[in-house]
């Protein structure tokens, strides 16, 4: 481990610390907001640079533009990649952007957090429970009511799929609008989506197109994650000759990673690009997305492609895509056989491709 890395552990463990109990005490008991529409500005703080986090606050964001129609919906986040995931989303306002690499340009990183009290917010958010940064910006806003995501609420007893990262801090956030006097919602939570638009979609169907200069339906995969996320090269190797072998009449295409490698040295033909709006529309026009747990991953869920991520060391309940025929399966626990029943089921438009969790 470098020695930013390790000053960056240091940090994170620090930070916790000292914000912890930030919100603990903040109760809004008998509190009654008479109209919906009284909620006009909203902050969602989410502090974070990476693919993944971001696509999977979209859900909640389309939370609040149903639940407060009227309202606009200010980001705190890290980085540059929010508006350009955000691009489409009406209900969005302004984009406060920390810069990625604060110890580069603190200056700058310090001017961004003084402006969160440039507005005043009826409601501010902090999405991520287990985020510092994310409960400090909650906290340091200039908000009537901050969320903080951590209320005694059992929704773990109610929902089976609380554990995922993009829906349980909406079980959340429901249940704490009942303590300012809204109605119990209970409605199916949203897909993670990029708002891709018909010009997009079609730009990336001719992408496609001119890749596999054929219209034969298209599998997605993605050989590339980071860290022990990352399956070997034999592991994809042999992947891959066996998906080539049972689906001969389809075409197979590899996404590629930022960083332009292959675990499967480059045996598929490949799409290579630095814009992730780019990306998704040629996987929107893919029949399939496999890959492992990755921002691509999202990013195939959130372009609503159908899609397989294949788990091995991250909690796959947290992180697995979902809707759309999708599922995180557990390659530990899957045989070869069982890998090409999920895509067989996926790839016939079946709906009991959430059997095979169980597997």
């Amino acid at each position: 481990m470098g020695i930013l890395s390790k000053v960056n552990v240091v940090r994170r463990s620090l930070m916790r610390n000292l914000t912890k109990n930030i919100g603990k005490s903040n109760t809004e008991q008998g509190i009654t907001l008479v109209n919906r529409n009284d909620i006009k500005r909203v902050l969602i703080c989410r502090p974070n640079a990476r693919l993944g986090n971001l696509l999977l606050i979209t859900p909640f964001v389309q939370e609040l533009e149903e639940t407060f129609p009227n309202c606009k919906i200010d980001l705190f986040v890290k980085g540059s990649l929010a508006p350009v995931i955000f691009q489409n989303y009406g209900q969005i306002s302004r984009i406060i952007e920390l810069p990625k690499k604060p110890f580069s340009n603190l200056l700058k990183y310090f001017s961004v957090w003084i402006s969160l009290k440039k507005y005043k917010y009826d409601i501010a958010i902090n999405v991520d429970q287990g985020s510092s940064s994310g409960r400090l910006a909650t906290q340091f806003s200039n908000s009537k009511f901050k969320f903080f995501g951590d209320l005694p609420f059992s929704a773990n007893l109610y929902y089976g799929d609380y554990a995922h990262i993009a829906k349980y801090p909406i079980y959340h956030f429901r249940d704490y609008l009942t303590k300012l006097g809204f109605e119990k919602k209970d409605s199916t939570i949203a897909p993670l989506d990029l708002k891709l638009n018909s010009h997009e979609i079609a730009a990336g169907k001719k992408t496609l197109e001119n890749l596999v200069e054929n219209t034969n339906k298209t599998i997605c995969i993605f050989t590339y994650a980071t860290g022990a996320k990352c399956l070997s090269e034999s592991w994809w190797e042999d992947f891959y000759a066996n998906l080539k072998a049972e689906y001969k009449n389809y075409n197979i295409i590899e996404i590629l990673p930022i960083e332009n490698v292959s675990q499967i040295g480059f045996k598929a033909p490949t799409f290579y690009s630095k814009h992730i709006r780019e990306i998704g529309a040629v996987i929107a026009n893919a029949d399939l997305f496999i890959g492992a747990d990755s921002g691509i991953m999202h990013l195939s869920s959130a372009v609503l492609t159908p899609t397989v991520g294949l788990f091995s060391v991250s909690k796959l309940k947290k992180y697995e895509p979902y809707d759309n025929n999708s599922i995180g399966i557990d390659i530990n626990n899957f045989s070869k056989k069982d890998y090409f029943r999920v895509f067989d089921t996926i790839l016939n438009n079946g709906k009991s491709a959430i059997y095979y969790k169980a597997i």
